[in-house]
């Protein structure tokens, strides 16, 4: 009996935490920022530096320039912190050394 109840214990346990899960990932899915997620996720924020959809291509220096400059201080600054996160700058290489080069809009 005891073990009947500890395998039923585990399976509720498991479908509450991975409800709990997927709820907690869902703002990512949607494309907006959400606690765990990074600017850099974001598809919005990101297609105007790539010349596809598939957001392989980037676009040309004078273009990401331009790009970068037309984000409000707010987004460049959050995309440049989580260019500094080793993790998430990994994922986005080719990103996060052209906001290094570009810096901080003054």
């Amino acid at each position: 009996m005891s073990i009947k109840l500890l395998s039923i214990g585990a399976v509720a346990l498991s479908l509450i935490a991975g409800s709990a899960l997927a709820a907690g990932n869902n703002s990512s899915t949607t494309g907006n920022a959400g606690a765990g997620t990074s600017a850099l996720d974001n598809a919005t924020k990101m297609q105007p530096f790539y010349t596809d959809s598939g957001m392989k291509t980037m676009k040309s220096d004078t273009e990401l320039k331009a790009a970068w400059l037309a984000m409000n201080k707010d987004d460049r600054d959050s995309m440049m912190k989580d260019c500094a996160d080793a993790a998430i700058a990994k994922a986005h290489t080719e990103f996060c050394q052209m906001t290094t080069r570009l810096g901080p809009a003054k």
